[in-house]
């Protein structure tokens, strides 16, 4: 795991880039120098009566010029106010937070559905090894363009306007694809269907979990799943979402 700081980061800049979907860059000093694909960050509100920080996963990670990107979607008041923000002003961070994928050069399909694509970005552009991406959308899509540039795409859609109709397994099964690992984020449902997808063909499965979240670094015990092996924080089998996560080999968590 990185060694996490708090600092107070820079809006470089931010847009809507799908309806209620935000991009926005942020200018920091050592989370982006120690940032890896898969974790996240916690982003604190300003207004003083939303105390609790918001988890974010992070979308893409320049440790040359020290910026990370968050994609993230308007769900409530805290990420409403982070929707309003703009180019120069200030967004107090902790970060990194959690464990990042494992990346192996195994030949990969990388999913990602709803608002568990963006930490899959990253992801896709460090992996060196042949790799299939799978995106599902409801309806809209974002961050297309972006991942045509780190590898071949598959899109799959609710109302199959763009790509399959129906599920990111869909698609998988109809362009036939193949892979010795599978990395995926996505909401519960869908990495259910992926690990169980991934138990059937023997292949390799890491998932990145979806969980609401209060402190973000495992002291509070807000965001546990059930582990097939005993947490040596709790000694129970129990694992932190937060902390031992977010991203777990598939069969060491029920879903």
């Amino acid at each position: 795991m990185s060694e996490k700081s708090r600092e107070e980061a820079i809006v470089i800049r931010q847009e809507e880039i799908a309806d209620g979907v935000f991009s926005m860059w942020l200018k920091t000093d050592e989370i982006a120098k120690n940032a890896k694909a898969g974790q996240f960050i916690s982003v604190y509100c300003k207004d003083g009566s939303r105390m609790l920080p918001r988890p974010i996963s992070i979308c893409e990670i320049d440790k040359k010029d020290g910026a990370l990107r968050i994609v993230y979607r308007v769900a409530g008041k805290g990420t409403e106010e982070f929707s309003g923000m703009r180019a120069g002003m200030i967004l107090d961070i902790l970060g990194p937070l959690g464990n990042g994928f494992p990346k192996k050069s195994k030949k990969a399909i990388l999913i990602g559905g709803g608002i568990g694509i963006p930490p899959m970005l990253e992801l896709a552009k460090e992996l060196e090894c042949e790799k299939q991406i799978v995106l599902g959308y409801r309806d809209e899509l974002f961050l297309t363009e972006e991942f045509e540039k780190a590898g071949e795409i598959y899109l799959a859609t609710e109302d199959g306007s763009m790509g399959t109709k129906g599920t990111v397994l869909d698609a998988i099964r109809v362009n036939e694809l193949k892979a010795d690992i599978i990395y995926a984020c996505g909401p519960t449902p869908m990495l259910k269907a992926v690990k169980e997808y991934a138990k059937e063909a023997g292949i390799e499965c890491w998932i990145s979990m979806e969980e609401r979240m209060a402190c973000g670094i495992g002291a509070c015990l807000a965001c546990v799943c059930k582990s097939r092996h005993k947490d040596s924080h709790t000694n129970v089998h129990n694992k932190r979402i937060c902390k031992e996560g977010p991203v777990f080999l598939a069969e060491e968590v029920e879903l």
